[in-house]
């Protein structure tokens, strides 16, 4: 009995593992040469009646090798491109494709149907195929695969009727239209594949309204592309919302443009997952190895960035001796035969992160890479991907505008800029007024910081979208300023306070840039409607501004930065006293704000943690947040900001 028992147990994992994904790899050469030493599948063309166009319409259909009307069949749904029909997918040998991966067991019996995608009565692919009508037809399609062809199939062949035995795919418009009807009919498609899916690729919000539903239903989403292909844009998309929420899926980036090498690989590596028990542990495996990151200049495909935030650097310097990447931390690159060097990094935490290239010791940008002012100095930049970051995307939302203001400083004797956000539909409002936050950079940054590197036009254009954040005008300005009339003191001792002891700034924008900003702009100018926050350097400057100027401020915040608590000071007699009292500080002041990184330099995070129980002691009412796993970096900034502008001006 014990060895019966141990038979089928055996016999289960063998059939149990048959019927799963053994390791899909890009098709080997030959793939789609015709083998004349095994079993061929058949193509036919068939015509069935369509309801929804009103005439007959024709369909190719492969039945594999072996076929038997005794047995029921799971079927894949294979769509063309716009300028196709049904016959554009033999271009492909798909048939010899699929009775080639018969032969090595890769594959499910399965029966494909080719139709024309195009529903209209003239539906040939000659003339104009990107006619207004003809492009419509493509999306009246749906009707007539959803209530003319597949009924049609399911009455006149031998196909399981069920969504879990009914995929859909397809090539560049047949692409999109699989992602479009796939995700919107998931009660009829459990498994989807788009390769290289053209711009009718509906927006990844409204392909998945519902991820939660998606990822209980779906049981393959697999989307893949040509590294060069024109149209990478509408997959990444697609792929990046997956991302964000987490919805398991292949994206599959290979060499190659939109073309049927690129496709055909595509129909060999998706049909090796149809039909079978689906392990998406091996997703990961088969994703892209490595995506260009959002930072490059257009049309560079280094910086790469890999799934496991594995950083690859390429740069072409035939005469360099020496080449370093300084992110942080230093690698050495190797330079190969053709004068390129290269390096992978160690794993990079999420979010943006400033880099040089070293060349011969001498730091310098990657001319690849856009230019981020930052470090003191221009720099280059990378945004390693974070699974939050949807919050600082940009949307299909209304959106605000970021202005350049210059402006000329009495108290410096020179011109300065400010950047201003105003936020979507200020130019059309024309009598409504706006609250105000002051909003600054850290150390060795300036006025371009937020809008740039911190996305913060996008942070608030999608809060006020949410109704999460009142509408508001943010103003950045340099947060240097010096007096030439004034002696420079250089008695200050080493400290983080040092940098700021002769920074007149805060002058400069409570007696300029406040005046200069409410006479520009239609602002509310009471002090509950003003704002100052910043971060590092920024939130130290906001505590000095606001805390001696609390006639003209009524929300505070400090990200990574705050006030300077020497040990042993009592916080209570700090900027004159205005903690002492603290009932009275309560009621004049609406927001107190306050984070740190959990990651950030020991110093900084207890500096900011002390100073943040300081005020617990002194009964000061405020908000205190520390963001997981980030360091002193913008990734703790960003999720401040979106915090702190969700908590202003709601009086």
């Amino acid at each position: 009995m014990k060895q019966l028992l141990s038979f089928i147990t055996v016999l289960f994992v063998i059939c149990n593992a048959a019927q799963s994904q053994n390791t899909v790899k890009q098709a080997p050469p030959g793939f789609d040469s015709l083998r004349a030493d095994i079993s061929h599948g058949k193509i036919d063309t068939i015509t069935y009646s369509s309801k929804t166009v009103g005439t007959k319409r024709r369909a190719l259909i492969y039945t594999p090798p072996g076929f038997s009307k005794n047995k029921k069949y799971p079927v894949l749904y294979l769509l063309h491109g716009i300028g196709g029909d049904e016959k554009e997918w033999l271009q492909g040998k798909p048939q010899i494709v699929l009775d080639n991966l018969y032969a090595e067991n890769k594959i499910e019996p399965m029966i494909v149907v080719m139709p024309n995608g195009r529903a209209m009565k003239d539906d040939r692919a000659g003339g104009n195929v990107f006619d207004s009508a003809k492009v419509k037809a493509f999306a009246t399609f749906e009707k007539d695969l959803l209530n003319d062809l597949i009924p049609f199939i399911e009455k006149k062949y031998p196909v399981l009727t069920d969504r879990e035995h009914r995929a859909i795919a397809g090539l560049s418009m047949g692409g999109g239209q699989s992602l479009n009807f796939g995700l919107g009919n998931l009660d009829k498609f459990a498994w989807i594949g788009a390769f290289s899916a053209a711009p009718n690729t509906k927006k990844p919000e409204e392909l998945v309204p519902d991820p939660e539903a998606a990822k209980q239903k779906l049981k393959l989403l697999w989307i893949s592309c040509g590294a060069s292909d024109g149209l990478i844009t509408f997959s990444k998309r697609t792929h990046d919302y997956l991302y964000l929420k987490g919805v398991p899926h292949i994206y599959y980036i290979e060499p190659g443009v939109h073309d049927f090498k690129v496709w055909k690989n595509g129909l060999y590596m998706f049909s090796q997952f149809l039909f079978k028990r689906v392990d998406t542990a091996v997703f990961s495996q088969l994703s892209m190895d490595a995506m260009p990151a959002s930072t490059n200049i257009p049309g560079n495909q280094y910086p790469q960035i890999l799934p496991d935030n594995r950083v690859v650097f390429r740069v072409k310097a035939p005469d360099v001796q020496k080449l370093q990447v300084d992110l942080g931390k230093k690698y050495d690159m190797m330079k190969d035969t053709g004068g390129y060097w290269k390096v992978t990094t160690d794993p990079i935490g999420e979010g943006f992160h400033y880099y040089s290239l070293l060349i011969d010791g001498v730091p310098t940008v990657d001319p690849s890479s856009q230019t981020f002012y930052g470090m003191g100095r221009m720099a280059s930049g990378i945004d390693i991907p974070d699974k939050d970051m949807d919050y600082y995307q940009a949307k299909n939302v209304p959106h605000g505008q970021v202005r350049s203001v210059n402006y000329y400083s009495n108290i410096t004797k020179a011109w300065r800029r400010a950047n201003v956000y105003t936020p979507p539909g200020y130019d059309s409002a024309i009598d409504k007024r706006y609250p105000v936050l002051y909003l600054q950079h850290g150390a060795g940054e300036d006025e371009t910081g937020w809008p740039t590197q911190g996305k913060m036009d996008f942070i608030l254009d999608n809060l006020i979208a949410e109704k999460k954040a009142t509408p508001m005008i943010v103003v950045m300005d340099r947060g240097y300023a010096t007096d030439p009339t004034r002696p420079i003191n250089t008695n200050i001792p080493p400290g983080p306070g040092r940098g700021m002891s002769n920074n007149v700034f805060p002058e400069v924008l409570v007696k300029e840039v406040i005046p200069m900003i409410d006479k520009t702009f239609r602002t509310l100018t009471d002090r509950d409607h003003r704002a100052m926050a910043g971060l590092s350097m920024g939130g130290f400057q906001t505590f000095q501004t606001t805390m001696t100027n609390l006639d003209k401020f009524a929300y505070i915040g400090g990200f990574s930065g705050a006030s300077f608590l020497q040990p042993g000071t009592d916080v209570k007699q700090m900027y004159n006293g205005v903690w002492s009292n603290a009932d009275e500080f309560n009621k004049k002041v609406k927001l107190v704000y306050i984070s740190i990184g959990t990651a950030e330099p020991e110093r900084m995070y207890t500096g900011v943690k002390g100073f943040h129980e300081a005020l617990e002691q002194a009964g000061i009412k405020h908000v205190y947040y520390e963001s997981p796993g980030t360091s002193h970096e913008w990734q703790t900034w960003r999720r401040s900001l979106r915090q702190f502008a969700s908590l202003i001006f709601k009086d």
